[in-house]
């Protein structure tokens, strides 16, 4: 009897041939969930050019983004391919744009839907497999939205990173009072790399691990017991300060915190703008 076939099966199938998600979910039946069987029979019935590639690392590749008309909506995909030199050519960067512009089109919420929702995905997925002999992997959509506020995005230079970020409590008429600064804040995190953009939202047990240090380096530093959770609580605060977007030094001008910048925003507009979210995609991030 066989076992059950999940979604984290067939998505992990296809990421390591770049076959179909039909084809991945037959493969795994066939296989009884048997990862390495199910390559091979992909490999015997050629359902893949990809799948001869399946120990092959595709770390290289592009992120791209692109940003609504009404700048209510952000987009940002992940393509990856095995070398730098692929990655650079014509035919990857035009696929990688028609993933995007479907993205756009269809607004999934994961990779396997857009498939799914987008029948001429796959067909286009094996001819650029087939074209350059190499594998290629859909790693990651992102979509932000804003309904009262504003959404901007940028690439830097080589497409290896990029960033949308987003902004609420703006509207449309004072655009123009947002478009370069929210520019300047998306290369803030492409370039600082934040954890989030305020210290509320930073996971309480990254936080209980960085205090664990801050005690432990007190010790042996020599310091008494009792001033320990003073020196960790002083530490901590400079430590949201490097790595939440709203407390960073701004880049281009570092009398003042990128906080500040937003708030100099908001007088200006007359409302409580604020940062509300980014999603940022580096090529060497370990978690998709």
């Amino acid at each position: 009897m066989n076992m059950a076939i999940t979604a984290k099966d067939v998505n992990e199938l296809r990421l390591k041939t770049g076959a179909g998600m039909m084809d991945c979910k037959k493969a795994l039946t066939e296989a009884d969930g048997n990862i390495d069987k199910a390559i091979d029979i992909l490999r015997k019935k050629g359902a893949a050019v990809a799948a001869k590639r399946a120990d092959k690392a595709a770390n290289e590749g592009v992120v791209l983004t692109s940003i609504s008309e009404d700048k209510k909506t952000g987009f940002i995909v992940e393509v990856n391919c095995e070398t730098d030199f692929v990655a650079k050519s014509d035919d990857f960067i035009a696929f990688t744009n028609f993933v995007l512009e479907k993205t756009q089109l269809n607004k999934p919420v994961s990779v396997d839907e857009l498939f799914s929702k987008e029948a001429s995905l796959q067909t286009k997925l094996d001819e650029i497999v087939g074209k350059i002999g190499e594998k290629v992997v859909i790693s990651r959509i992102g979509i932000a939205k804003a309904e009262n506020g504003y959404v901007a995005g940028y690439v830097h230079p080589g497409a290896k990173l990029g960033v949308v970020i987003t902004f609420e409590n703006i509207a449309e008429d004072k655009f123009d009072l947002i478009s370069g600064i929210a520019k300047d804040i998306a290369m803030q995190a492409a370039a600082m790399k934040p954890l989030s953009v305020y210290r509320e939202e930073v996971e309480q047990v990254i936080v209980d691990k960085e205090i664990e240090i801050y005690k432990e380096l007190g010790r042996k530093e020599g310091k008494p017991e009792q001033i320990l959770e003073k020196i960790a609580a002083g530490r901590i605060n400079k430590f949201f300060q490097e790595n939440c977007l709203n407390e960073q030094s701004f880049i281009k001008d570092n009398s003042k915190t990128v906080g500040d910048l937003v708030k100099e925003t908001a007088v200006k507009a007359g409302t409580e703008v604020k940062i509300k979210s980014f999603l940022r995609y580096h090529l060497s991030d370990e978690n998709k």
